[in-house]
């Protein structure tokens, strides 16, 4: 049977951050979580996709946007697909990703986000179809469950090492904890995390741009005592020379965030010695056709990756099949925090996230359901339906 994509539904969300999520971003100026910048951020604006098969599957997908970091709105990736994309995902096969990426990268300049949308959704419909999880023909279910970092926020010393005492006590094994209000601050925050926790578990940071790229090698080399896996994006995102700048100066590797949209341009950050450690998600680099191009370009650069977002359902379990099938090419625990941010997933059955480790789901596809009365509630303005179901 030739199986063909005959419509599209694209849903604009709007899910709020848990009570504790909101106040640690107050508390810290907008460095809690996330770069600082004006526009307000108390919740995750998501596009949720379903792709229409004609057999009556259905894919979904989910994006995560944020203009100050993905620079385009909910209704912009919206407004994208309907008018320039659509016609290329319409009427193909959803086995077909790499020609559908290829039309479309052909066809549209950029618009990563967007793309990766639907080519996540044409995962999960083969799936669907297929009868499979998805993890089984992206690489194999190599493990069923995946380890997971822990976020700690920007916040007073006291707090952070409270938060990080917390996630211990419960399983976790790897912190990710965000620094950027001086380099003092950061020494003082990191020795308190590394004394509270002991030498066995593994540090990372985020900065969020907040440095220039003296400042960052000095922050950073200041807190390499305390053996810290990787620095996330310590300056400014589209400053790929600075990032290649500071690499050069320090002996910790760097992540770009951020900066990194494309596999061209994780491409360009390694050519340009700027990086030592990939970072992907279901926005960066375009959907799971390039994050697995990209995974693949990292391993023959003997470069290790992180898998790290703060999803909803659909996503979260897309993150932790690709975790499951490229286990062995991954270096560090899987960053998801959708689960400890938002106050939904909008799933009908939660992930199962247990001490620290997060079991990949064995349903078809990326084996979850839409929670369609969720979709509803928090949905922004109704659903635009292209082709068929329109």
């Amino acid at each position: 049977m030739k199986y063909e994509i005959e419509g599209i539904e694209l849903t604009p969300v709007y899910v709020p951050f848990k009570n504790l999520i909101r106040q640690a971003m107050a508390e810290s100026g907008g460095l809690g979580m996330a770069i600082a910048a004006e526009e307000e951020w108390h919740g995750g604006e998501f596009v949720i996709c379903k792709l229409l098969c004609d057999d009556g599957n259905i894919g979904l997908g989910e994006s995560f946007v944020w203009l100050p970091e993905t620079g385009i709105s909910p209704e912009g990736i919206i407004d994208i697909i309907k008018k320039a994309l659509s016609k290329y995902i319409i009427g193909e096969s959803p086995f077909n990703v790499e020609k559908i990426l290829h039309r479309m990268d052909i066809n549209v300049a950029r618009n990563e986000v967007a793309k990766g949308l639907c080519d996540m959704a044409c995962y999960d419909l083969m799936g669907q179809i297929k009868g499979d999880p998805a993890c089984d023909f992206i690489g194999g279910r190599n493990v069923d469950e995946i380890p997971l970092a822990a976020l700690i926020p920007l916040a007073d010393i006291e707090t952070m090492v409270m938060l990080a005492k917390m996630f211990h006590k419960i399983g976790f094994r790897s912190f990710r904890y965000k620094l950027g209000r001086g380099v003092e601050e950061d020494v003082k925050i990191s020795e308190s995390i590394r004394e509270a926790l002991g030498s066995e578990v593994r540090l990372r940071v985020d900065y969020n741009q907040a440095y220039s790229p003296e400042e960052a090698v000095e922050a950073i080399k200041a807190i390499e005592q305390f053996s810290i896996d990787f620095a996330e994006q310590p300056i400014r995102a589209d400053n790929f020379v600075g990032m290649g700048f500071v690499q050069k100066r320090v002996d910790t590797p760097l992540m770009a965030h951020e900066g990194f949209f494309s596999v061209q341009d994780f491409v360009t950050l390694v050519e340009l010695q700027a990086v030592g450690v990939l970072g992907i998600n279901s926005e960066r680099p375009g959907g799971v056709t390039n994050a697995i191009k990209a995974l693949d370009y990292a391993e023959q650069q003997r470069i290790k990756a992180v898998i790290h977002n703060q999803p909803l359902g659909i996503a979260s379990a897309m993150h932790i099949h690709l975790a499951a099938a490229r286990f062995h090419s991954l270096g560090y625990a899987t960053e998801l925090f959708g689960q400890v941010m938002l106050e939904n997933d909008l799933i009908v059955t939660s992930l199962n996230y247990n001490k620290g480790m997060a079991k990949v789901p064995t349903g078809p596809g990326w084996g979850i359901k839409l929670d369609e009365n969720a979709l509803e509630k928090y949905a922004t303005s109704p659903t635009i339906s292209i082709g068929k179901s329109s």
